[in-house]
């Protein structure tokens, strides 16, 4: 029989802007899934080797796979418990919990469990060429759970894969549904003619907002006096410093039933109104 689709988690809107923290640290623990499309990938210009993919089986963020001694092997991290688990051929054969570990020794366990699978545990490697933004893990201090957050951040996660997924089976161009690890938004870019493009994603907190937010972005960048569609969804437009449609997680419907439809009209009519200011 074929696998039940995923369906639709809700999330709390009144904690979105309380998982900042939580979040800093799942882009630290994220990091050790990207490393395995660094060390052991062919090295791909647009640093696709590097993303990751949402697995709702596993309810992880899950990397590109390398060749094993066994199988086909995966690093992910589970939101979940803030664990990395070392998968082959689709079934967690290892697990490294993060908490009150610091990344120096998760990255040592992270090897002999590659090395088990008889990858060259030399070659596994966090260095990045991208900064990430500042946290005491970074400078050497223990990874530590907030389940309530952390839980929270795996539903964003997990429902964003739902609504960009119909986005990219839906609409002609769009690319598969994947996490970058740099900004850390999960993602899908529809591509048109002459080098135009519009990104939706979610992006679960940044610089911008401190809390998960859906967005539609356009390139060729616009104007902000361009911005001036009606957004449905509660979305509204975002003009500091880059030009895009945006629905912050606060205002997202604490109606469970809801969620799903109200991120959709958000994203559809986004991208309509994205696309016309690319003139797609």
């Amino acid at each position: 029989m074929p696998d039940t689709p995923p369906s639709w988690t809700p999330t709390a809107p009144d904690r979105a802007r309380s998982l900042v923290d939580a979040r800093l640290q799942l882009h630290y623990a994220a990091q050790f899934a990207t490393a395995l499309g660094i060390s052991y990938l062919h090295h791909e210009p647009d640093d696709s080797h590097t993303n990751l993919g949402w697995n709702p089986a596993l309810g992880a963020l899950v990397s590109h796979e390398a060749k094993g001694a066994r199988g086909r092997i995966a690093v992910g991290v589970q939101p979940r418990g803030l664990d990395v688990v070392v998968v082959r051929d689709g079934t967690v054969v290892r697990k490294v919990a993060l908490p009150g570990q610091a990344v120096a020794a998760a990255a040592d366990r992270i090897r002999d469990a590659l090395k088990s699978e008889g990858l060259d545990a030399r070659r596994y490697t966090l260095d990045r060429h991208y900064e990430l933004p500042p946290h005491p893990v970074a400078g050497g201090e223990a990874f530590r759970s907030d389940a309530t957050a952390l839980d929270e951040l795996a539903r964003w996660f997990g429902n964003a894969a739902i609504a960009l997924g119909r986005v990219a089976r839906e609409v002609n161009g769009a690319s598969e549904v994947r996490v970058w690890p740099h900004h850390f938004d999960i993602a899908t870019l529809v591509s048109h003619a002459g080098g135009k493009s519009n990104g939706l994603g979610l992006e679960p907190g940044d610089a911008y907002y401190g809390e998960p937010y859906f967005y539609v972005n356009a390139s060729p960048q616009p104007r902000a006096e361009q911005a001036t569609a009606t957004l449905a969804g509660g979305g509204s437009w975002h003009t500091r410093e880059w030009v895009g449609a945006v629905l912050p997680g606060s205002r997202v419907t604490g109606d469970a039933r809801a969620q799903e439809a109200q991120v959709a009209a958000f994203l559809d009519s986004a991208l309509a109104a994205c696309r016309a200011l690319v003139g797609a």
